[in-house]
């Protein structure tokens, strides 16, 4: 049954994912010729596959030539977890961060070089802005994106900034790369970082990271609102968005020496 309208079914692909759904289930690891088998896949096109596999690091061959799982799918099964948890985890703290702050807040994870929303929760009173579960932003202008930027490791930073392409939204916009790491700098000292109408006119914006059990940022929650009105409760919302994230960080399983 064609549950995908135009989709159709790409044989090597299904095969990839049999491979590691069979191993799985053999934690003492299969040879090409028992894979072969219990997959009823030619032994010249297993060959090929594990080979692929093992070369991009998603299986490892033991001294016997059995093949088992590799270290790569721990990282990305991780990610998957944390993904997965964040959601419910993350909305249920952010209900009451709108509760004791009554300003629209949100929730973003990093795809690629750019933040995406996953989680808005609004207030009584009410924000225009672009800002959508789903909709993508960049990570220079944002507060949320800056979060990313400024907790991340030097590394990390370093190779999503190369791979951002400037461009000016408001004329608060930062569009140079050393007065941002400055900025970044700044905010990583803080614990917070601010959006100050640089992605959208009449925005101001304060975001903190979240943290998974390995130390890493996995996600990043804000709040956002018309300037003059979060500049008026600035300090109070600092501490309870800090609070917020910390809470979250802490049930994701991080702990302040995770890092």
């Amino acid at each position: 049954m064609n549950m995908g309208g135009d989709y159709m079914p790409v044989k090597s692909a299904r095969r990839v994912l049999d491979i590691f759904e069979i191993i799985a289930e053999y934690p003492d690891g299969l040879t090409i010729k028992e894979i072969s088998s219990l997959l009823t896949i030619p032994q010249s096109s297993t060959h090929n596959l594990l080979q692929t596999l093992l070369n991009a690091g998603y299986l490892y061959r033991d001294e016997w030539k059995r093949y088992r799982l590799g270290a790569k799918l721990i990282h990305i099964g991780s990610s998957a977890m944390e993904s997965l948890d964040i959601y419910d985890i993350g909305t249920r703290y952010l209900r009451t961060l709108v509760n004791n702050v009554d300003e629209t807040v949100f929730m973003a994870v990093l795809s690629d070089n750019e933040l995406v929303y996953i989680a808005k929760i609004d207030s009584n009173r009410s924000i225009r802005t672009s800002a959508q579960p789903g909709k993508r932003k960049p990570l220079y202008c944002t507060g949320l994106g800056k979060s990313f930027l400024a907790f991340i490791s030097e590394e990390e930073k370093d190779e999503l900034l190369q791979r951002i392409l400037f461009k000016k939204f408001t004329e608060n916009t930062i569009t140079d790369r050393l007065t941002l790491e400055k900025q970044l700098e700044e905010y990583r000292n803080l614990g917070y970082s601010i959006d100050d109408e640089e992605s959208e006119e009449g925005l101001y914006c304060l975001a903190a990271p979240i943290f998974g059990a390995g130390g890493g940022v996995i996600a990043a929650i804000s709040v956002a609102g018309p300037k003059e009105r979060m500049f008026s409760r600035k300090e109070e919302i600092i501490r309870e968005l800090k609070k917020t994230s910390y809470k979250i960080s802490h049930e994701m399983g991080y702990r302040l020496n995770n890092k």
